[in-house]
């Protein structure tokens, strides 16, 4: 992907660089990635731990899992304080670690949520290297892990995916055939088409605008998070968006809703990409959210 999102720690900073580095980038390399499938242009891992929930003075429990392909994953458990309310998975957005993006969950213990915060293939002490089939199949892992583990298993069951991570959680959901088991989905900062965004940051350089259309059409549609949420109108969602996102434009926003024909609330945010929950108003629409749809989570 040619844009990161990192979190709340210098978010802005990281993503404005990164583009300036594709627009200098030839476009005849960004081609030839695209023709040869190389589906891990759309991934910055870091494999470095920059701190851990201790840091935050959070209890915390390091867990193991296997894709469907033998690849071992890791992600961090985080206990709810008192009697839980619910679990969380919280898939993160393109860059670094779950030890980057762990502020944006860091507050759900002690609203009364369990958190499972999984790194991808290739991220953090995940093995392997991450291309968009592999990390739905992590995707997979955890959702299943979350089901059958017996703590968890009796909770009602929510996703929450920032940016990437939300365009990822709509694809790996489509594909379960125990939807049902998912009493809803937090999205902030999806994108509607990995063409779309593609052909959007390509048309920002000079460089690599004559290529926009043609990097849009290689790319593989099968993971397109539009369609995948025409597959569950069964599920309640939730949909951020920043109106000054200068990473995935505010107009996708109405095109995810109009695809997705079930229940679904809309909270228009302002401020930088994926910083959605620096600010309490939105903690709070979200975890009034959560509370509205407590199904069983078995």
């Amino acid at each position: 992907m040619f844009f990161l999102d990192n979190g709340m720690s210098n978010t802005v900073t990281v993503e404005k660089s990164v583009l300036l580095r594709m627009s200098r980038t030839v476009g005849l390399t960004l081609l030839l990635s695209t023709l040869i499938g190389c589906t891990g242009m759309f991934f910055y891992p870091a494999e470095t731990f920059v701190q851990t929930p201790t840091t935050l003075g959070l209890e915390y429990d390091d867990i193991q899992l296997t894709a469907a392909d033998g690849t071992q994953l890791h992600g961090w458990f985080l206990p709810a304080g008192g009697s839980p309310r619910g679990t969380l998975l919280f898939l993160h957005g393109n860059a670094e670690n779950i030890s980057t993006h762990m502020n944006n969950v860091s507050w759900l213990p002690a609203a009364g949520y369990q958190v499972l915060l999984l790194d991808y293939r290739g991220y953090g002490r995940s093995a392997g290297s991450p291309e968009l089939t592999g990390v739905l199949q992590d995707i997979d892992a955890a959702i299943s892990w979350l089901v059958e583990t017996p703590e968890v298993a009796d909770q009602p069951l929510y996703i929450l995916g920032q940016s990437l991570g939300a365009s990822l959680m709509f694809a790996a959901v489509a594909r379960r055939a125990d939807q049902h088991k998912l009493c809803a989905l937090v999205s902030d900062a999806a994108f509607t088409r990995y063409g779309d965004i593609v052909r959007q940051v390509a048309a920002r350089s000079w460089l690599t605008w004559p290529l926009q259309h043609p990097l849009a059409w290689l790319l593989d549609s099968d993971y397109d998070p539009v369609d995948a949420l025409t597959t569950m109108s069964d599920l309640p969602i939730l949909f951020f968006h920043s109106r000054d996102d200068e990473i995935i434009p505010h107009s996708h926003l109405d095109e995810l809703i109009s695809y997705h024909r079930g229940h679904s609330r809309r909270v228009e945010t302002a401020g930088p990409h994926t910083a959605t929950f620096n600010k309490v108003e939105n903690r709070s629409q979200m975890l009034d959210f959560l509370s509205s749809h407590r199904c069983a989570g078995a």
